[in-house]
């Protein structure tokens, strides 16, 4: 059993730090923005809570964080009152928010600098996976840091690999959303087909998914997709900041990503339609619009 800190409390982290508690069974304090989540947690999985991330973090083995963005991130970490105040020499901090290379290789320096280690762990598999603990975890790390969280994360994860130095777990993350954003819209663009072609949606996909076309949005989005239902997983909003963090790596490492660029800007329609909540997979709605 460690003793961990848990900073952010959303969708994805609260079942997270459910995971450390009750399957790992390690001595969680968790931190959130808003305190009544935090208190609604320890009443639910028992556990403490603390006013401040540096609170949450002090004499803590490992620091978990998952956030909204690089800003929110540095808040909580370098800001006033942040967890890097008060980690303790040879602690670890694994940091579970989708967020830039930029950030994850600046926290990693200063980590350093104080003694003790961090990775850059962003997650896959949405809210289902999250509340499930069958994350997709993708790192960026020193390896010996790495070796040390593995048996921790794998609480809340049922794949976890080491991708290189910091900010690799981040590059591989903005490789999951380029894939995924193109896999949707064809998708969507599949279905819509169909439909107009006057076709039974469900034994079309029912046939293509045991084929080449077959993908885990095709199996597990068509139903919903087809019904007009955009209620069922990662918002547009945070695609779109994801896309953004791909587009903006992008133009740093002179990738291409024509494709990305377009589905984002689709993404940017769907906003504009009073869609910015609605999951990933409401590129239909557009084409029906």
């Amino acid at each position: 059993m460690a003793s961990v800190a848990f900073l952010g409390l959303g969708v994805m982290g609260y079942p997270m730090a459910g995971h450390l508690k009750n399957k790992g069974g390690h001595d969680v304090t968790v931190y959130n923005r808003t305190r009544a989540k935090a208190e609604q947690w320890v009443a639910q999985h028992g556990g403490s809570f603390a006013v401040t991330p540096a609170e949450a973090a002090e004499g803590k083995d490992f620091v978990f964080s998952c956030v909204g963005n690089d800003d929110d991130l540095r808040s909580v970490t370098t800001g006033a009152g942040g967890a890097f105040n008060s980690v303790k020499k040879g602690a670890i901090f694994v940091d579970n928010t989708t967020a830039s290379a930029e950030v994850a290789r600046e926290l990693a320096q200063q980590a350093q600098a104080l003694g003790f280690s961090s990775l850059d762990a962003p997650v896959s598999g949405g809210q289902a996976g999250a509340e499930n603990g069958v994350l997709t975890v993708m790192v960026g790390g020193e390896p010996d840091a790495f070796d040390r969280a593995k048996p921790v994360i794998d609480a809340y994860a049922r794949m976890v690999g080491l991708m290189g130095p910091a900010g690799a777990g981040q590059l591989t993350k903005m490789i999951n959303q380029i894939c995924i954003a193109g896999l949707v819209q064809g998708l969507a663009e599949g279905i819509h087909f169909g439909k107009q072609a006057g076709l039974d949606i469900e034994k079309v996909i029912e046939v293509i998914s045991k084929g080449a076309a077959g993908s885990w949005q095709m199996e597990n989005r068509h139903k919903t997709m087809n019904a007009g239902k955009y209620d069922f997983g990662f918002a547009v909003d945070w695609m779109r900041k994801d896309l953004g963090i791909c587009l903006a790596e992008a133009d740093r490492n002179g990738a291409k990503l024509p494709v990305t660029a377009l589905v984002d800007q689709f993404y940017k329609d769907v906003q504009a339609m009073g869609g910015k909540r609605w999951d990933t997979s409401s590129l239909l709605a557009r084409l029906e619009k």
